[in-house]
């Protein structure tokens, strides 16, 4: 009597899985055309990294601003439903004071960014009319296409200024 042979399955390796090498990519922004404003995208590698390059962007759209002197220090705290309507709020309150004062947020620094509350601190500095090159007037931070999200691991934010 022969005994019957077990049928061995082949060894079944899990699938390999594809390596994924996160690069960190330095926080930044760039322009895109829309119809008779101007677009803004912001990425960073964290959420309260957009703080920096959005501000940068705000400034870059009016223009190429120069600072005459330090400034002095300024804390901005927001309260809000959402990181997207927080960012915008802040960066529609550097509009204003922009245009009311002729003044510019230098090294911003993010105390605090979550889904309710935005709080910035950072200097004031006084425009230099002399050095500095206006090339557009922004009327405002529109929500038109306003968004906040994480995409693989990166940050972006969107945003439209009505010029």
């Amino acid at each position: 009597m022969t005994r019957p042979t077990k049928l061995r399955r082949p060894a079944v390796c899990p699938p390999s899985r594809p390596r994924v090498t996160r690069l960190a990519v330095p926080a930044g922004y760039e322009f895109f055309d829309h119809t008779a404003d101007l677009g803004v995208r912001v990425h960073a590698p964290d959420l309260a990294g957009l703080v920096a390059p959005a501000t940068q962007a705000l400034y870059a759209a009016i223009g190429e601003l120069k600072s005459r002197r330090p400034g002095r220090r300024r804390r901005f705290e927001l309260a809000g439903s959402d990181p997207a309507g927080l960012l915008r709020d802040f960066l529609a309150e550097l509009l204003l004071i922009f245009e009311r004062d002729q003044e510019i947020l230098l090294d911003p620094e993010v105390r605090r960014f979550d889904d309710r509350t935005l709080v910035v601190e950072g200097r004031l500095s006084p425009l230099d009319p002399e050095t500095s090159i206006l090339d557009r007037e922004v009327k405002a931070i529109t929500y038109h296409g306003l968004e906040v999200r994480q995409d693989h691991g990166q940050w972006q934010a969107t945003f439209i200024v009505d010029i």
